[in-house]
């Protein structure tokens, strides 16, 4: 009988690290005007908030500038440990993101509220967008809305039919949102 126990406990534990290894994976990427908190375990004067700066660094006591734009709180643990070993034996470093600025998306035009709105999801669509913002005011062109998009490949604007979206129709035009968009609503 002391077998099954056992058994369940093994199968609960690799299910949860499953579970840990796959949202590990999906871990959040920093991104430019984030901002973290970096401390050093045992030492108050290290520890202070900092903002990943427009050349993807941030700046920290005793270690300077590290390179942080594309990894996860974890791997910027590591660095920032390794550049410290010169002069803390063994530093235990914590990161937490206090702030994630650098997802943001513009909104500009004829909407209710315009202006920088932070990305809470990496599945927000343009009508949950818009709708964020308060809608469109009553003078503008549902049908006429586009996304502007920069990427490494060049700049894009999609299409995005509102009226049609909210009758039903054109469901791909309802672009998926991605940090550094810019809706315009004309």
């Amino acid at each position: 009988m002391s077998v099954l126990p056992s058994l369940v406990t093994t199968a609960v534990l690799l299910t949860a690290s499953g579970s840990l290894m796959a949202q590990s994976d999906a871990a959040y990427k920093l991104r430019h005007g984030d901002a973290l908190m970096v401390s050093v375990w045992k030492d108050e004067a290290l520890r202070m908030g900092v903002r990943v700066l427009p050349d993807g660094s941030i700046t920290f006591p005793l270690a300077g500038r590290v390179s942080v734009v594309g990894l996860s709180t974890p791997e910027v643990e590591a660095k920032v440990a390794e550049k410290l070993k010169k002069y803390i034996p063994e530093p235990v470093v914590t990161v937490a993101i206090t702030a994630t600025d650098g997802n943001q998306v513009f909104v500009l035009g004829k909407v209710v509220r315009p202006g920088a709105v932070t990305l809470v999801s990496s599945e927000t669509t343009v009508l949950q967008m818009l709708s964020q913002v308060g809608g469109l005011d009553r003078f503008a062109d549902g049908n006429s809305i586009r996304v502007l998009r920069s990427s490494p490949q060049g700049n894009r604007v999609l299409p995005v039919r509102y009226d049609d979206l909210v009758k039903g129709n054109q469901l791909e035009t309802n672009v998926v949102l991605m940090p550094g968009d810019t809706i315009l609503v004309p």
